[in-house]
């Protein structure tokens, strides 16, 4: 194959893979994940961004297109037990709605955790969120380790920080909008997505209008835990179908807090996985680029 040859082809598949959304396997979880690229992008600085600067991100990631469902999470129940551990009260709460393909609720932030190690392991407590015990009986959170995990595994799947949690829902290509439809204009609550008691409770992921970023429900239906600290707290994004604050609540002006044993029937989560595909399709390119070198010589 001539050079320009092989050029054409890693143009064809980068263009292939790059910024469109991809259904993943996941541990018999199926997922939809949106890649979420330009790599190293200005923070949000308007006013209006909460907090100034968010949304900047280092590294090309992938985001879930969709909340996990309760479908999912009862997947993963089925396949690794339920979230167990010693966080007072964080593993005891049915979801308060139901119905396969509404979003999971009732979810504390280490439920999500486990979780996400799941997906990662297939151990809910090996993965980015480290735990002292083991699978069966995970124990006391210890922390988070992001780098050793992908060092260990390759790909690995968290709960969105609050960069990447803001990035995919508000940011343009180049700037930020005050919604994630990609303007400054509020959704129609009921129609585009769900908030402000338009209807009274959750609906099943994927209805009302796809935002600008290729997800959906990053404004209402249920608010999403994010990995960031706040205080003591974890950080929850995107409002709810139950919030009455109006479309402030789902602009990126709105931040909130909850603590992470905590559960409520309007908070869920969706995932997100690092590093973005794309980057381990850029490493295998170079590494096939290397080898035709070395074939010519």
């Amino acid at each position: 194959m001539k050079k320009r040859e092989l050029m054409i082809l890693v143009v064809g598949v980068l263009l292939s893979v790059a910024n469109v959304a991809s259904a993943t396997v996941v541990q018999g979880i199926n997922i939809d994940f949106v890649a979420i690229g330009d790599a190293g992008n200005a923070g949000d600085t308007r006013g209006a961004a909460s907090p100034s600067g968010a949304g900047s991100v280092a590294y090309g990631y992938s985001i879930g297109k969709y909340e996990i469902t309760n479908g999912q999470w009862d997947t993963f129940v089925s396949a690794a037990g339920a979230p167990t551990g010693n966080a007072t009260a964080a593993y005891n709460t049915s979801a308060s709605w139901t119905g396969t393909d509404v979003p999971t609720n009732e979810v504390s932030w280490y439920e999500a955790a486990q979780f996400c190690n799941y997906l990662t392991t297939g151990d809910k407590s090996q993965g980015a969120y480290q735990w002292s015990g083991n699978n069966t009986n995970p124990g006391d959170f210890t922390g988070i380790d992001r780098d050793s995990a992908i060092s260990t595994y390759g790909m690995v799947y968290v709960i969105p920080t609050e960069d990447e949690w803001y990035k995919a829902a508000y940011y343009t290509g180049s700037g930020y909008s005050t919604y994630a439809n990609g303007t400054d204009t509020a959704p129609v609550a009921g129609t585009d997505t769900n908030y402000d008691s338009a209807i009274g409770q959750p609906w099943e992921v994927g209805n009302g209008t796809i935002e600008q970023n290729d997800t959906f429900d990053m404004m209402g239906n249920v608010f999403e835990w994010n990995e960031t600290l706040i205080g003591s707290n974890r950080g929850i994004r995107g409002g709810s179908y139950i919030y009455n604050g109006g479309p402030y609540v789902i602009s990126s002006s709105y931040r909130d807090q909850y603590y992470p044993s905590g559960d409520q029937h309007y908070i869920g989560f969706r995932v997100a996985s690092v590093p973005e595909p794309c980057s381990l399709v850029l490493l295998g390119l170079g590494g096939l680029t290397l080898m035709r070198r070395r074939r010519v010589r």
